[in-house]
């Protein structure tokens, strides 16, 4: 059991949900955030968890779900969606838009809540953990709107890695790859592939990242991971193209 609090994005499903039920059980205080309450109640089940519902993508829904925090030890940064495959001249601009409203600027609103709630706490400082992705790294084919807000997070953990440092804030990120959530469900079956190919690929359990993700929070703050990939062995990440 634990003291020790986090708040997770993109609670109501998938990682998010998987994650926060590890925070759960391990006793931590848990804050769902996301856009339903139901999926956020479902996530909780019975457990007392502290339900914000709030669009990340919104600046005043994203402040007021994070003043109604006593404190905030984590942030698992996690809300992010992705596009349909396809070349960048025939992906509609609003769905560009949509990607990066969530992915670039719903991940600075809640960081910048975060870190400004970290600093000005007693004691001071907290961890904030970022959801990356592989694609930071080795994109897929046809997915521009995803991969380059992959990169973006990349720059926010960089940068925040760096600048936490003077107020006890470590910052990290986990690149995931294959984790089998609904959003992954496909991998089992059609994945185009960097040849044209389209083949089915490894997946992994879900439980595994919620794991790592609670490995990573419970480290000391004068410790950092700051990069981790975690992701199904025989997936085509290494040697992928």
């Amino acid at each position: 059991m634990t003291d020790r609090s986090i708040l997770i994005t993109g609670a109501g499903a998938g990682i998010g949900r998987a994650t926060a039920r590890a925070f759960l059980a391990a006793g931590w205080e848990v804050s769902l955030l996301g856009r339903r309450r139901a999926a956020l109640e479902e996530t909780a089940g019975d457990a007392p968890a502290r339900i914000l519902v709030a669009d990340v993508g919104d600046p005043a829904e994203v402040e007021a779900a994070f003043a109604r925090l006593p404190r905030l030890d984590v942030l698992f940064n996690n809300a992010g969606i992705s596009a349909p495959a396809a070349p960048i001249d025939e992906i509609p601009v609003e769905k560009w838009l949509e990607v990066s409203r969530t992915n670039i600027t719903g991940m600075f609103l809640c960081a910048r809540a975060a870190f400004g709630l970290m600093r000005r706490q007693t004691p001071r400082g907290g961890r904030i953990i970022n959801n990356g992705s592989i694609s930071a790294h080795v994109p897929r084919p046809g997915s521009v709107p995803y991969t380059m807000s992959k990169h973006a997070v990349t720059g926010l953990t960089r940068t925040l890695a760096l600048d936490g440092r003077a107020f006890d804030i470590a910052c990290a990120q986990i690149d995931i790859g294959n984790a089998l959530t609904d959003m992954a469900a496909k991998f089992q079956t059609a994945v185009p592939q960097a040849d044209g190919s389209i083949r089915a690929e490894p997946v992994m359990d879900v439980d595994h990242v919620a794991a790592m993700v609670l490995h990573m929070a419970s480290l000391p703050l004068e410790v950092n991971t700051p990069f981790v990939t975690i992701m199904a062995r025989d997936m085509p990440y290494i040697g992928r193209g």
